[in-house]
């Protein structure tokens, strides 16, 4: 895949890292507003995509590490799993860090009480599926070169 025009390759890089910075804040207030990890870390993996299409795949290749990828997968995992367990003594993803609302009113934390484990764990569904679909989008599009460089004979029997 090759580089596009000037024009796509300037509006990449005035847009791409907006992409970054609308998934983080999507995955950072998941939890009081519509949206949460999974859908942000989509966001942020669109990025790549951008990348992917406006540099071309050497460009992107030779940028980007796959074992930050593969590490935002699996910390984000382990996270989570940890913070499920961690609710263990009360019941599993028991929300152990919340605020009761009473109490909340009369500390002075305004009108939403703190989520507790839910924001932690929209942070660690964001990395996960941030670097999930990262890596699926570089495993395609090394499949994608992988298979051009191949090169097959004309299947017979068709008529043309």
């Amino acid at each position: 895949m090759r580089p596009l025009s000037i024009v796509v390759r300037t509006g990449c890089d005035l847009f791409a890292w907006f992409l970054v910075i609308f998934g983080s804040t999507i995955i950072i207030h998941g939890d009081v507003t519509p949206g949460g990890g999974f859908q942000g870390g989509a966001i942020v993996a669109t990025f790549l995509s951008l990348l992917l299409v406006a540099y071309g795949g050497k460009k992107l290749l030779a940028w980007a590490n796959i074992g930050i990828f593969n590490g935002m997968l699996v910390f984000g995992l382990l996270v989570f799993f940890l913070l499920g367990f961690m609710g263990f003594p009360h019941s599993f993803f028991f929300n152990f860090l919340a605020v009761p609302h009473e109490i909340a009113q009369a500390t002075g934390h305004g009108v939403i009480p703190p989520s507790g484990t839910i924001a932690l764990m929209d942070i660690a569904v964001g990395l996960e599926v941030a670097g999930g679909l990262s890596l699926i989008v570089l495993s395609m599009f090394k499949g994608v070169r992988l298979f051009r460089e191949e090169h097959f004979e004309e299947e017979s029997g068709h008529d043309r």
